[in-house]
Order: structure tokens, then sequence, then C-alpha cells
């Protein structure tokens, strides 16, 4: 530990942690850093992120170091980047800002979805607002998602099994960034059409996609994280998003 804290906020299991997180190689190079909020669970491994967290109090700060399998295929349930080696060290550096028992985390959550008696109602005046200060004039689809192709790419449509590689950038109706691959030179690399590996609109907006493909999608929150928010709290409930997405590889 580099710096003690405040030891009546030291984080348990079931607690949700703030945290300033930069993921780097053994030689301090950084290739990912950013605030989260991580929901501290019981972990499946032993020297998992959830397990340091646990010996951490508010404004403490660590660096520990990982591999990256286990952080990236035990932790994030994602493949190894391919900048990266399977089973080769990473190193982790941690600062917990703040700690939220589960009991505080609910009532902030039902807090905030009392603030507007009802949110899918504000959520649609903000997204039709957007679209006319946008100028946007194409439809949307059945599921209210707005898919606008920015450069076509070439070859066949994206079919379920292929494994792609995208970038993206994700913000919100303001133009605030919540997420990009770009910032931190991370493409995202899944199998197409398995469940969980992106957002409901993201896939569908994929499908409509081929090789060397760039859209924007707009995507309300039914189609996105829904009426509980993103599993880290970065985005909110009844949110709807934005994203940019490239399509820089697929192998069928």
């Amino acid at each position: 530990m580099l710096s003690v804290g405040d030891f009546d906020k030291c984080c348990n299991f079931g607690d949700y942690a703030t945290v300033n997180i930069a993921y780097m190689t053994l030689n301090d190079s950084v290739f990912f850093q950013g605030f989260t909020k991580i929901h501290v669970t019981q972990p499946n491994f032993a020297g998992s992120v959830e397990k340091c967290l646990t010996m951490m109090c508010r404004d403490d700060s660590t660096q520990f170091i990982i591999s990256t399998s286990d952080f990236y295929e035990k932790t994030l349930n994602r493949n190894v980047p391919d900048y990266l080696k399977n089973n080769e060290k990473m190193k982790i550096s941690v600062k917990l800002i703040d700690v939220q028992t589960s009991a505080e985390y609910e009532f902030e959550k039902l807090s905030f979805l009392h603030w507007i008696e009802d949110l899918g109602d504000y959520e649609k005046l903000l997204l039709k607002q957007y679209i006319y200060e946008e100028r946007i004039e194409i439809s949307p689809t059945e599921e209210g998602i707005y898919f606008i192709e920015l450069h076509p790419g070439e070859g066949p449509f994206v079919s379920v099994g292929d494994t792609i590689t995208i970038h993206y950038e994700g913000y919100f109706l303001n133009g605030r960034f919540f997420d990009s691959t770009r910032q931190r030179d991370e493409p995202l690399q899944f199998v197409f059409g398995q469940q969980w590996q992106v957002i409901s609109g993201l896939e569908k907006a994929l499908g409509n996609m081929r090789n060397g493909g760039k859209a924007l999608v707009i995507t309300p929150s039914q189609q996105a994280f829904g009426t509980d928010g993103s599993v880290l709290g970065i985005v909110p409930p009844y949110t709807s998003v934005v994203f940019e997405i490239e399509l820089i590889n697929v192998k069928n």
C-alpha cells in the first residue's frame, strides 16, 4: 500500500467501489486509464482484482501484478487483446476513490429513479430533441435505432459466427464520452451472434455493416443499457447513447 485512507470506508465483498484504474505493462507503459465503479463480488480465482480491493480503504492506492489471461478472460470475460500475449504478466494500478455498501448503492439508485416520475418519457423527450437539433432525417428501425452509414465497406455483410474486430466511441446525447476503444488503443474482438458480447443496439447495427464500414448509431436505452444502466454504473438507467463504429476486420 502506498497510502492509508479512511478506515471507516474500507471495501468488502458486496460493496461498490469507485476507482481510478490503469492497466500497464511491467515497464509502466499505460494502455488504459479511467474512472469506473466496480461491484466487488466474490472472486472465482486467487489473486483477483476483487480480492485486492477488499484489502483497501478509501483513498488507498496500490499496484499489483496479474496475468493477462486471468485479468481479461476470468475478470472481464473477454479475449486477451492482440497486442498482449496470453499468460504474460501485466500491472494494474488502483486508487480507491469511494466505497458504497450495497444498501447505499441501491438508495442512490432509487433516489435517481425518483428524481423524475417517468424516466422513460423523459428519455424520449431528450432523444427527440437530439434528433431535431442534429437534423437527422432518417427514420429509426422498429426497435427505435437510428443507423447512419458513414462508409459502406466492402464484401458480404457480417453474419452469425464471424469473428469481428471493431473500434467504437460511445458518448451521451450531450456529447460527453463514456467509453472509447480508440482512446485506449484497444479494439474489441468477438464472435458475432454470441450473447453478452455487445449491447443489442450495436449488434443490430453491425449486422448491417461490411468489412471496413463505418457508421453512427443512436440507440435508445431499450437497446442499450436498459432500465438498470450499465453494470459498472457509468451509464445511468433510461439513457440513450450514441456510438461511432468502425468494422476493421471480419473473419469467417
